[in-house]
């Protein structure tokens, strides 16, 4: 098996890179991760807010601190995306110290990222990205790798949350992308 920083052709692990449809893939990315943070807050609305702030020994501690941090660094990364830098403080920060608040601007959020990916075109997904690294480093990629990387941190982090509300609970919601992204699969014919 190669490593990853072994491969120069994306093209050989994701096919859907030489037909021109990266933006639709995005596209999907992004709705489902309004879905799935949809499905997340739902669920941590449940919890009393005895478990929904406490220390539960997380990267981010709490319910709570992973959602902050989500919320953060989908800013700090979107923010380079736009123009509309964003100086993240900490990657611990709390954005919001209340649920309430917390969730209406994951809401409004989730939106621009919709609205950030359906804004682009093919060219500017594949074209190279510069920014600059919170160290203050200077750093290149292409923009398909950073949209690639947010929403696969999207998945990791809340995907913490998830064991905590499971370890809460007993109970957590299905947040498998399919649950959401099949409605355009019909059987036969190759997309």
């Amino acid at each position: 098996m190669r490593a990853c920083n072994d491969i120069t052709d994306d093209t050989a692990l994701f096919p859907f890179l030489k037909v021109g449809k990266m933006k639709e893939h995005f596209l999907r990315l992004a709705r489902y991760n309004q879905w799935a943070n949809k499905q997340i807050y739902d669920a941590a609305a449940q919890l009393d807010k005895e478990d929904y702030f406490a220390d539960r020994r997380a990267y981010f501690k709490s319910v709570h601190g992973t959602l902050n941090h989500l919320l953060a660094v989908d800013k700090l990364w979107f923010g380079r995306f736009t123009g509309n830098l964003y100086a993240l403080p900490a990657y611990d920060v709390i954005l919001h110290d209340d649920f309430v608040d917390l969730r209406a601007a994951r809401i409004a959020f989730d939106d621009h990222i919709i609205a950030v990916v359906n804004a682009l075109d093919e060219v500017d997904i594949i074209a190279p990205f510069h920014w600059t690294m919170l160290s203050g480093a200077p750093y290149t990629s292409t923009l398909d790798r950073c949209l690639t990387q947010i929403f696969n941190h999207q998945t990791h982090h809340r995907g913490q949350v998830h064991t905590l509300l499971s370890q809460l609970t007993g109970d957590a919601p299905a947040i498998d992308f399919f649950f959401c992204m099949n409605d355009d699969f019909i059987e036969g014919v190759k997309l």
